[in-house]
Formats: C-alpha cells, structure tokens, sequence
C-alpha cells in the first residue's frame, strides 16, 4: 500500500477509533494510547541515518514526507488553472472526459484562452459554410504494391502496450475501436489475447526487441511473425525506429511490472526489467530498412508495412529518403512522433531534452518527402497530444493523413493524469499489473466511452471542415489555421511553413541552401 492509502484509512478510521476508546477507557489510558506511539516514533527517527529532516525534527519531520506525497494531487485539484497544466491542461482533460461520458461538451460565456497572446492559433471559417456530411472519413493505407490495404480513419489509439497497460485497459481500448472503427496500436509489447478478444483492427508494433517474433538470443524470427501477422484482425505492421518520449533509448517494462503471462508473451526471462535495445538487429541502412520493409510485406501477406520515428538527425531521415529514391522501394507509411510524447517510464533528460517536436518533425518530414518526389506514394501520421477536432485538423493541416492519440484514449478510459504509470499504483487501473487495481476498470462501460470520445471528436472535425467551406479532408491547406507569432503579427501556417517545391532536393542546384548540408552527408547506403 502507498502513503496515500495509509492516510486515508487512518483519516477514516481514527476519528472512530478515538471515539470507541474515550467511551470505554479512562482519560489517563486514553492519553497514553495517543503518547506512546508518538515517542516510539520519535525514537526511531533520532535513530536513523536515512532522513537527515526526520532525525533533527523527530514525528514533526514525517509531514514533510506525507505532504510531498499528495502534492501531485494538492497542484491538480486546487493550484493549477484549467489552461496551466501540464502535460495536459484541465481544459482538455475535461473535454475528453465529457466526450467519453457523452456528456455535455459546450462552454459558456466564450473562451478561457488568452487570443493575444504569442502562439495563440485559429482556425480561418468561410462566408459559405457547407453542411456537414461526412460523419465517417477514411484515408486509405497501401497502394498497388499491397494485398490487402486498409481504409483508416482519421484518428486512431497510438502505441501502448500491454504490460505497460493493465489487460482491461487493453480490452476497454480494442473493444472501444471495434465500435468505433478505428484502429488501435499494440505498442512493441507485441500481440496479446487481450488485443485479439473484442476483433477490433490492430495494427501492430514490431520494436527492437521482436516481441511477440524473436529468437531465444532476442533476434527476428520471420517464422514467429507471419504466424501472428496473417491474424485478420492485424490490418496493418509498423516497425518502431524510435519514439517520442525516449527517442535513441529502448523501451521499458519495469521488473515490477513483469508477470509470468507478458513473459510468455514477449518471449522474455522473468525477474528483470524488460529493455528493449537502442537499434534494430534486422537492419543497419537505409537500403537494409527498405529490404526489411517489403519482407514484413511478404511475410503478412500484402498487408500496409511502414515505420515510426522521432525525427532526430536530419541527414538520416534523408539518408532513407535517398534509399527509396535509389530503389523504388517505399514503406506504405511513416508515423512521426513527437519529442513531447508521453510513455510509462523514461529517463528525464531524455523526456524533457531529446527529440523534435511533433510540429517540426512532422513538417520536415512532409516537406522532405516532396522535395524528393515521394509524397503521393505513401502516407503520413501524426502522433503527439491530439485531444480535440482542433487538434487533429492541425496536424492534418501540416502534412499528415491521419493522427495517433494514446493520453487522450487513456483519458476516456478514465486516466487521471496521477503520473504513476511507473510505479504500477495507477489509481485507475489503466497502467498497472496489479489484479486488484485493474479489475476496478470496467471494460464494457470503458469500451464505450472510448468509442465516444473518438465519435465526438471525428463529428467535430467534419464541423470544423464544413465552417471552413470545405468539402473533405484532403481540401484542408496549411493556409486554413492562422498563428499569432508577436503581438499583431499573424501568419498563416502557409507563410510560416512554405511548400516545397516536388522534387528539388534530388538537384544540389534546387535544393533550398539549409538543406544542402544535410543532404551532402546524407547517404543511402549509412546512416552516417
């Protein structure tokens, strides 16, 4: 049990207890009762070395401890405005909430965000708005070089795994995409039962440590993968290169977290925190990556294969660009994450301090794909903080076909933002192995807030395209969301992320003079 639980029996029970006592027993053995436990702890706080604060303040000193325990909570509920908190403001976490509940979504008295200030960002609406009509968009994934494509939508539950997830949190989340119809991302943590159960559309995440597909020596095994990757409810395969919240680090499931079922799943020993490694072993190029591409393919039988990363290095990303232009081989998509991403467990500097924004990263990347011709070939995603219809146009906006959400599922399964989810206490059974938390998440109720909440904001978005005068998605142009960048200068995302020209960077004579540094180094054949 937690502090926070310990404190909460006790100020439930000892109020009654005091009460018993005073009734049955003398004021002098009353007293005693209260003192003597008091001098016990005063004892053993002079005593220890641990806590220098508990042995120069005795009994006094253990408030420090308690209070610094609650803070999480006492910052939530009562210092931080709707609009402050962070990773995730009230505002949001509210309008998830109120989605996945079905309840009321709609703000009086108009908006609590700052219109002048820098950064602040709107949408352009039309003098002929259009009726909103289109109330199930798809986008779809897999081209002529694929057997079996997959009609997408819009937003979809992005990589988190079990394990890392408790398994009514995964069912709540798969059966929530099957009524829905959207997708949902096994995270690395490989295939489970409880992903499979409900039938909802998977795609799955294959990492650098081939969970769910690897050898006993922790190398890829083709066999293991077509035998899971032929599944039908496995639409489409995305190796992971690198992610947001940790990118160059491996994933982590801490030991405490590992119970004999993900051990059998992810083919790993027990007793240790499961660490995925840095790199993959099945390839070491671009043109390796590309061959590892079209062989999960063949393996899957024709099934949309591409890869997600945290933009980093920029020669390198071009480097794969190169490798495609060098081979005709492309992946059917690339999913950007972002260095704001959320995970269970990362080491700080890598989560405050690594990695691109998804903004930035996800403009380089489609501006990077054009400039080498490739941008109709294959699709683009958008993974980072997509909470509301706003959210995901914006990104859309700036390159992607579709968008990723995972804090905002596990909102509308009822994530309180505790930030616990390395520690396996999450108080609401979503990011915990522990049997008696887990079992608290109701996954038919969940399920269903899960699939409201994507409904919601999908209805959302086509109101947003119709107050813009546009007709579909593939209407809606960087020049549509505005910016205030200072004071009362206002671009557009157009005049602040100019087009690039198709095909210029395949010249070093039309390649843009930022650029040529980076695709001087960049090579097909390497990394770097």
């Amino acid at each position: 049990m937690t502090i926070r639980q310990y404190f909460s029996i006790f100020a439930i029970s000892a109020p009654i207890v005091l009460l018993g006592l005073s009734i049955v027993w003398s004021p002098a053995i009353w007293i005693l009762l209260v003192i003597a436990p008091i001098i016990v702890l005063g004892v053993i706080d002079m005593m220890q070395t641990r806590q220098t604060i508990r042995r120069l303040y005795p009994v006094f000193g253990r408030f420090r401890y308690l209070l610094e325990s609650v803070r999480p909570e006492m910052q939530q509920y009562f210092v931080e405005s709707d609009t402050n908190g962070t990773p995730i403001p009230r505002e949001f976490r509210s309008l998830v909430y109120q989605r996945a509940k079905g309840a009321r979504d709609t703000r009086p008295f108009g908006t609590i965000f700052d219109v002048s200030r820098d950064g602040y960002e709107w949408m352009n609406h039309s003098m002929v708005p259009k009726d909103s009509h289109d109330h199930d968009p798809r986008v779809k994934f897999g081209g002529d070089r694929c057997a079996q494509p997959y009609m997408a939508s819009p937003l979809n539950i992005s990589a988190m795994s079990y394990g890392s997830l408790s398994s009514n949190a995964i069912r709540a989340l798969n059966k929530g995409a099957k009524i829905g119809g959207f997708s949902h991302n096994t995270g690395e943590g490989s295939l489970s039962p409880y992903h499979l159960e409900a039938g909802g559309d998977i795609v799955w995440q294959i990492g650098t440590g081939y969970f769910g597909c690897r050898t006993e020596e922790g190398k890829f095994s083709p066999e293991l993968f077509k035998k899971s990757a032929n599944l039908e409810s496995v639409k489409m395969i995305e190796i992971k290169l690198s992610q947001g919240a940790k990118p160059g680090h491996g994933g982590i499931l801490p030991a405490a977290k590992l119970t004999e079922e993900i051990s059998k799943i992810r083919l790993v020993p027990m007793g240790q925190d499961v660490v995925s490694p840095p790199s993959h072993s099945a390839f070491s190029t671009p043109l390796e990556l590309l061959d590892f591409v079209e062989q999960l393919r063949e393996l899957s039988g024709g099934k949309p294969v591409g890869f997600k990363l945290c933009v980093g290095r920029k020669d390198e990303f071009l480097a794969i660009c190169k490798a495609m232009k060098k081979t005709g081989k492309t992946p059917d998509f690339i999913t950007v994450d972002g260095g704001e991403g959320g995970t269970g467990a990362a080491p700080t500097e890598m989560t405050n301090s690594i990695g691109t924004p998804l903004r930035d990263g996800l403009m380089f990347v489609n501006q990077a794909l054009i400039g080498f011709g490739l941008r109709d070939q294959l699709r683009i995603i958008a993974s980072g903080k997509i909470f509301s219809a706003f959210h995901l146009l914006r990104v859309i906006a700036l390159g992607a076909d579709t968008a990723n959400s995972a804090r905002g599922m596990m909102m509308a399964l009822g994530c309180i933002q505790a930030r616990t989810c390395n520690t396996d206490h999450c108080p609401t059974g979503i990011a915990t192995q522990n049997p008696e938390r887990a079992k608290g998440l109701v996954v038919s109720d969940k399920a269903t807030r899960v699939a409201n909440f994507h409904k919601a904001t999908i209805d959302n978005l086509g109101e947003l395209l119709a107050a813009a005068g546009l007709d579909s998605l593939d209407q809606l142009e960087a020049k549509h969301i505005n910016r205030r960048v200072q004071g009362a200068t206002v671009k557009s995302y157009a005049q602040l992320y100019p087009v690039m020209e198709t095909g210029c960077l395949l010249d070093d004579n039309t390649a843009p003079q930022d650029w040529k540094d980076d695709l001087q180094s960049a090579q097909a054949d390497r990394w770097v």
